[in-house]
C-alpha cells in the first residue's frame, strides 16, 4: 500500500515537469515567430513576377511621374460654351419653296457652301425691275448730260436741268439698292432671268438642326438650319467672391468631364466677368481651351481647378496605388528577362501559382513600393516616396492591382522577397 503511494506520487512530479517543459517550449517559439512575422511586415518591398501572357492580358499601362499643382487651387464647375458669332441660325430673305437640300445633320460645311434651293417668282421680279432700272439710268444719264450742255450755252431754262438731275440721281439710287438685294440673294442681275436662289452657309462648322424639307415653303425669319463652329469652344467657370481676388487672366485651368472618363483636359483664363450671376453670388471666369476640342460640343458640364500658386509636385494616377495592411504601395517596373520553358527549369518549385508554359518567354519583375499619399484632385494623387527608386524607373500607371492579386495569391503573400 505504501509502495502505490510512492510509486503515484513520482507519476503526478513527472507529469508536471512535462507540462513545464512544453509550457516554455511554446513560449520560447512565440517571440521568434512574432519577430519573423515582423520582419515580413514591416518590408513593403516585395517582388511579382508576370510571364508574357499574363502581361498581356492585364493591360498594365507604365510611365512616370506628372507635375501637378495640387496644392493651390480653387474648384470651380462650369459650362462648355461657345461665343455667339461662331453659331449661326440660316433664314431666307424672300419666302419661297424649298427645291433641294444638299447637306445632312452632322456635316461639316464650309463658308459660302450651298446647304438647299429655293424658287420664289420674286427673284424674277427683282431681276426684271433692275434691268429695267439699269436701261432706264443710261437714258437718264445721257439726257442730263444733254441738259447740261444746253445750259451751258443758255439755250434751256435751269428749271429743266434741275429736274433731268434729280431724276437721275433718283434713278441711279433706285439701280444701286436693286443690284445690293440681288447680291445679298446671291443672284445674278446680267442675263437671263431665274427664279431659283441658293441657300448658302453663312459660317463654316457642323450642321446641328435642319427645319425643313422639299415642297415646304421657306417662310421669313423662320431658321432653316442652325450650324456650329466649335473649334472656338470655351469654358465659363463660376468662381465664388471669396475666391475672385485670386483668380487672374492667364491662370492654367484643368478640367474633367464629369459624363466621360478622366481625361484632363488643359485651358487658360482670358476674361472674367464684371458681375454677379443670377442669385449666386458667383462670377463667370472664362477659359480657353487649349486641347481636346474636337471631343467637345456646347453645354457639357465640367469640374475644374483653377491653379492659382506655383508649388508643382509629383503624382501618380489613382489607379497606380494599391493598398495593404494599412499601407500604401506603388509598382515599379524591376527588370525584363528571357525565361526558359517549363521542362528546361529543373529542380524549380512552382507552389507559388505562377503560370508557365513549356515555350520560352518574357518574364517582368515587379518590384512593390511603399509611398505617403497627399492631395487628390482630378484622378491624380500627390506622392512622397518612402525610399529611393532609379531616376529612370519605369512606374505602373493602370494594373497595379492586377499586380497585387498575383502577390496576394502566391503563399505567404509575396513572391520572391528581397
Amino acid at each position: 500500500m505504501k509502495k502505490s503511494i510512492i510509486v503515484g506520487a513520482v507519476a503526478v512530479v513527472l507529469l508536471v515537469i512535462a507540462l513545464l517543459v512544453i509550457f516554455n517550449s511554446s513560449d520560447e517559439a512565440t517571440p521568434a515567430q512574432t519577430e519573423e512575422h515582423h520582419e515580413e511586415t514591416e518590408s513593403g518591398i516585395k517582388e511579382v513576377a508576370l510571364n508574357e501572357a499574363q502581361y498581356n492580358a492585364s493591360e498594365i499601362e507604365l510611365g512616370t511621374f506628372s507635375s501637378k499643382n495640387l496644392s493651390e487651387v480653387i474648384h470651380a464647375n462650369g459650362y462648355t460654351k461657345l461665343p455667339p458669332q461662331n453659331q449661326a441660325d440660316v433664314t431666307v430673305l424672300v419666302e419661297g419653296t424649298i427645291k433641294s437640300i444638299q447637306v445632312i445633320e452632322g456635316q461639316f460645311v464650309k463658308e459660302g457652301q450651298t446647304l438647299a434651293t429655293i424658287e420664289s417668282l420674286e427673284f424674277t421680279k427683282l431681276q426684271q425691275a433692275y434691268l429695267e432700272s439699269k436701261s432706264n439710268l443710261e437714258w437718264l444719264s445721257e439726257e442730263y448730260d444733254r441738259q447740261k450742255t444746253l445750259s451751258s450755252e443758255n439755250v434751256n431754262a435751269k428749271k429743266t436741268l434741275q429736274k433731268s438731275k434729280s431724276d437721275y440721281e433718283s434713278e441711279k439710287a433706285r439701280n444701286a439698292s436693286l443690284k445690293k438685294q440681288l447680291n445679298i440673294l446671291h443672284l445674278q442681275g446680267e442675263g437671263a432671268a431665274i427664279s431659283i436662289m441658293a441657300i448658302k452657309a453663312p459660317i463654316s462648322g457642323y450642321i446641328t438642326e435642319i427645319n425643313l424639307k422639299i415642297g415646304s415653303t421657306a417662310k421669313l425669319g423662320e431658321p432653316l438650319f442652325s450650324i456650329v463652329d466649335n473649334s472656338k469652344m470655351h469654358v465659363d467657370l463660376l468662381v465664388y467672391e471669396k475666391d475672385l481676388q485670386k483668380v487672374k487672366p492667364g491662370q492654367q485651368v484643368r478640367f474633367t468631364l464629369t459624363n466621360q472618363d478622366n481625361t484632363e483636359i488643359m485651358g487658360k483664363i482670358f476674361s472674367i466677368g464684371k458681375a454677379f450671376e443670377n442669385e449666386t453670388k458667383s462670377i463667370a471666369v472664362h477659359a480657353d481651351i487649349l486641347n481636346e476640342k474636337q471631343l467637345l460640343i456646347p453645354g457639357m458640364y465640367v469640374n475644374a481647378l483653377i491653379d492659382v500658386g506655383l508649388n508643382e509636385v509629383k503624382a501618380l494616377p489613382e489607379d497606380a496605388i494599391v493598398k495593404a495592411d494599412g499601407r500604401e504601395f506603388i509598382f515599379i517596373l524591376e527588370k525584363i528577362e528571357e525565361e526558359k520553358g517549363h521542362d528546361e527549369k529543373a529542380g524549380h518549385d512552382h507552389e507559388d501559382d505562377h503560370e508557365h508554359s513549356g515555350k520560352a518567354g518574357k518574364g517582368y519583375h515587379f518590384q512593390r513600393i511603399e509611398v505617403k499619399t497627399g492631395t487628390r484632385q482630378l484622378g491624380f494623387v500627390q506622392i512622397t516616396l518612402l525610399q529611393e527608386i532609379p531616376a529612370n524607373a519605369k512606374l505602373v500607371l493602370q494594373g497595379a492591382y492586377y499586380i497585387q492579386s498575383h502577390l496576394l495569391k502566391s503563399e505567404g503573400g509575396g513572391g520572391h522577397e528581397h
